[in-house]
């Protein structure tokens, strides 16, 4: 397994959070909410990766999306509220580990390479790439990328794809819809993005100038990173989640931003699962 879609973490940072002895300072009892261990006494404090729509959009305290949602749901069943503070993607986990957050809002792909750093509760959803073009290009898969300018958000799993093809130049980009941008205004040539991401950008452009020529799946299933230390919070997390898988919340959600329904892999897989893969 390559995360999915949105992969995010590189060696540096492991390398760099061994050397500073971030993830051993986690777990800290100051400020601690009971046995949870959250920062805030019955509050969940998030750091979101926004806008990555519809994952996360909007600005905080109006944050919305598919993350926000199942987030909210899994602290309303583990009687926690919720607060929300934008933050960027390339640091989120490295944030989360120093005990900065309690959990991340951030389309985070379950991958082993992240999980030196964070731990992650089980999966909540499954994520696909979308190779994303100019209308009445040439290209109409992955593999003719040869020589092309393509666009990807910074340091995710849609990076790594974009790095095995023969791409003459992979151009990264802060945010998924910034690639996206850039693909209407002709700095890129083409554009490999979450499926949801593309979808929901094409949507909101009227689908007049890109489309979505390829489909690529994947086994990239996300989950929420917490820090290493605090298993009680993840645990808690995977119950709560596993009740709102249950009892259909979660299957509401995935039809009211994807329009279709979880996949078994979702509803059933485990991080032990993954892990041991």
């Amino acid at each position: 397994m390559i995360r999915g879609t949105r992969t995010r973490v590189g060696i540096a940072l492991v390398t760099a959070l061994a050397a500073a002895g971030i993830a051993a300072g986690c777990g800290d009892d100051d400020g601690g909410s009971g046995d949870l261990g959250t920062i805030n006494e019955g509050g969940l404090f998030i750091g979101i990766d926004t806008p990555y729509p519809p994952f996360d959009e909007g600005q905080p305290p109006d944050e919305t999306g598919y993350d926000v949602e199942v987030l909210d749901a899994i602290a309303e069943n583990i009687d926690l509220t919720t607060e929300y503070q934008d933050t960027g993607f390339p640091t989120i986990f490295r944030d989360v580990a120093a005990g900065q957050f309690d959990t991340a809002a951030a389309a985070s792909s379950i991958k082993p390479g992240r999980e030196k750093v964070v731990d992650f509760t089980d999966p909540y959803y499954l994520s696909a790439t979308a190779l994303v073009v100019p209308k009445g290009s040439d290209i109409a898969t992955i593999d003719d990328l040869g020589g092309v300018i393509v666009g990807v958000q910074d340091a995710t799993v849609q990076e790594e794809i974009a790095n095995d093809t023969d791409a003459g130049e992979v151009r990264a980009f802060p945010e998924g819809t910034t690639a996206l941008t850039a693909l209407l205004t002709d700095q890129v040539e083409a554009v490999l993005v979450d499926e949801a991401v593309g979808a929901d950008f094409l949507e909101k452009q009227g689908g007049i100038k890109v489309i979505i020529v390829e489909s690529i799946p994947g086994d990239d299933l996300f989950g929420f990173a917490v820090a290493p230390e605090n298993d009680a919070l993840r645990e808690a997390m995977n119950e709560a989640l596993a009740t709102i898988k249950e009892d259909g919340t979660l299957a509401e959600l995935y039809q009211k931003y994807f329009g279709t329904e979880p996949s078994a892999k979702v509803l059933e897989g485990t991080n032990e699962l993954l892990t041991n893969d």
